[in-house]
C-alpha cells in the first residue's frame, strides 16, 4: 500500500512535534547522552519517512516512533558492548541472547516518561550552558523546532543556530552532565533557570527584538506548551504556575496587538473583543493556584496582567493596584526594567511627575543605554505633562534605537501625532 508522500510527511511532522521531546527524553535515560539521544530520534524520523509512505501511517504513530527508536538504541548499545551494563543499571535480568528480554527493556522505558521529560527539561537548561545555548537547545529538544525555525525566530544565521546547539551538546558532554534530576539543594536554582529560559522564549514571541513583525506567536505557543508540561510535572512549584498564568494572560492579547495592516496596536487602543477569553480563564485559574502555593516574581507579574485582563475597557484598568504590584516586584526582583514599568504605571495612575522622576533616575543605568523603551516611556510621561516638543524628541530617540521595524513605525507615528 502506498500513500501520498506529502500527506504522510505532514502527518509525521505533526506527530513529531508532539512526540519528539518524549522520544529524546526516554532515549537519553537509556544512553545517558543527550546528543546521541537526539541522533537516534532523528534516525527514527528518517525510518518513518521511508516506511510510512510505503506501509501507511501506523494506527498509533506515537508508540510506533517510540518503539522503533528504543529498539535502535538497544541495538546501538549492544554493538558498543554496553548493553549488559545498561541492563544492570535498569535492574533488568536480561541476556543478550534473549530477544524477549530486549522487548521487555523497550517496554520498560515508558514507565517513567514524566520523570524523563523533567530530566530533559533540566538538562537542556543546565547552568553550565550560556543563555543563548539554553534557549536554542530547549527549543530544539523540547519544542521540536528545526534549526531553520530557531534561526528564523531569533533572526540569526542558520549556521549560528546550528553551532549553538552543537556546542551546547558538546559542553554538556565535556562537563560530564548526567541525565539525572538535580539534588534537592540544586532544584530551586535549576527550576529558576528553566523558567527563565521559557520566559525568554515567550518574550521574544510576544515582542520581537528585531525583524519586521512585532510578534512571533509560534514562540509564545511553544513556551506556553512547555510551561504547561512543567506545571504537570511539578504541580507543587508555585512559580511554575505563576509563569504559566503570566504567559496565558499575556498571550490572550496577541490577536489584538496588531491591526489588519500588521501594524502594532498599543494596549490602550486594542479591541478587547479580540482577546482570547479561554486563555484568560486558564490564566486566572493558574494565577489562583500560584497564589495558593505562595508565588513569587512571576506570580506578581501575572497578577499585573490579570488587572488588564479583568478590565472590560482601558479606562477601567486599576493602575493604582498595578503600580503597587510593581513596587512589590521591584522589591522581590530589583531590575531597571521593572522600575521602568513601574514608572509607566505610576504615570497612568495619575502621577506623571513621579513617574518621570523614576524614569530619569534610570538614565544612568548602563543596561538601559540602548534600550528603546526608556526614551519611549519618557516620551509618554512628558506628553502627559504637556511637554510636547521634548516628548517628540524622545520618541525620535526610541525609533533610532529599536531593531524592530514595526516598533520603529510605532514610535515614529507617536512622534507625528505629537506634532
Amino acid at each position: 500500500m502506498t500513500t501520498d508522500p506529502d500527506s504522510v510527511r505532514r502527518t509525521l511532522e505533526a506527530v513529531w512535534r508532539i512526540e519528539s521531546a518524549r522520544l529524546v527524553a526516554s532515549l537519553a535515560r537509556l544512553v545517558q547522552d543527550v546528543g546521541l539521544a537526539e541522533e537516534l530520534a532523528q534516525d527514527t524520523f528518517v525510518v518513518a519517512l521511508e516506511q510510512w509512505p510505503r506501509d501507511g501511517v501506523p494506527r498509533e504513530p506515537g508508540p510506533w516512533l517510540r518503539a522503533t527508536a528504543k529498539h535502535r538504541a538497544v541495538d546501538l548499545l549492544r554493538r558498543r558492548g554496553r548493553y549488559a551494563g545498561k541492563l544492570a543499571v535498569l535492574g533488568r535480568d536480561v541476556t543478550l541472547k534473549e530477544a524477549d528480554g530486549a522487548d521487555d527493556l523497550v517496554d520498560s522505558l515508558d514507565d517513567h516518561i514524566g520523570d524523563d521529560l523533567l530530566r530533559l527539561i533540566f538538562t537542556a537548561a543546565h547552568p553550565v550552558l550560556s543563555t543563548e545555548a539554553r534557549v536554542a537547545l530547549t527549543l530544539r529538544l523540547l519544542g521540536g523546532l528545526s534549526t531553520t525555525e530557531i534561526a528564523r525566530a531569533f533572526l540569526i544565521p542558520e549556521a549560528t543556530a546550528a553551532q549553538r546547539i552543537v556546542r551546547a551538546k558538546k559542553t554538556l558532554a565535556a562537563a560530564g552532565v548526567r541525565f539525572t534530576m538535580p539534588t534537592p539543594a540544586e532544584t530551586a536554582e535549576r527550576v529558576g533557570t528553566v523558567l527563565g529560559v521559557l520566559y525568554l522564549i515567550f518574550n521574544e514571541g510576544y515582542a520581537a527584538t528585531a525583524g519586521t513583525g512585532w510578534t512571533q506567536p509560534a514562540l509564545c505557543r511553544e513556551a506556553m506548551r512547555l510551561g504547561r508540561v512543567l506545571a504537570g510535572l511539578l504541580p507543587g512549584e508555585p512559580e511554575v504556575h505563576g509563569l504559566v498564568a503570566l504567559m496565558e494572560l499575556q498571550a490572550s492579547r496577541l490577536a489584538a496587538r496588531t491591526g489588519g495592516d500588521g501594524r502594532p496596536v498599543l494596549l490602550g487602543d486594542q479591541d478587547r473583543r479580540r482577546w482570547d477569553r479561554l486563555l484568560i480563564r486558564h490564566g486566572l485559574a493558574a494565577l489562583e493556584r500560584a497564589e495558593e502555593l505562595g508565588g513569587g516574581p512571576y506570580t506578581i507579574q501575572a497578577a499585573i496582567a490579570a488587572c488588564h485582563a479583568r478590565a472590560h475597557t482601558a479606562a477601567e484598568t486599576d493602575w493604582t493596584r498595578i503600580a503597587a504590584l510593581y513596587e512589590v516586584l521591584a522589591y522581590l526582583q530589583p531590575s531597571p526594567v521593572v522600575r521602568l514599568n513601574q514608572a509607566v504605571a505610576v504615570g497612568k495612575a495619575g502621577d506623571p511627575v513621579r513617574g518621570l522622576a523614576i524614569t530619569d533616575a534610570l538614565g544612568a543605568e548602563r543596561s538601559l543605554r540602548d534600550y528603546p523603551q526608556l526614551p519611549a516611556v519618557r516620551g509618554e510621561l512628558l506628553a502627559q505633562l504637556g511637554r510636547v516638543d521634548e516628548a517628540r524628541a524622545e520618541f525620535g530617540r526610541a525609533a533610532g534605537l529599536t531593531r524592530n521595524d514595526a516598533e520603529r513605525q510605532l514610535f515614529q507615528a507617536r512622534a507625528r501625532v505629537l506634532e
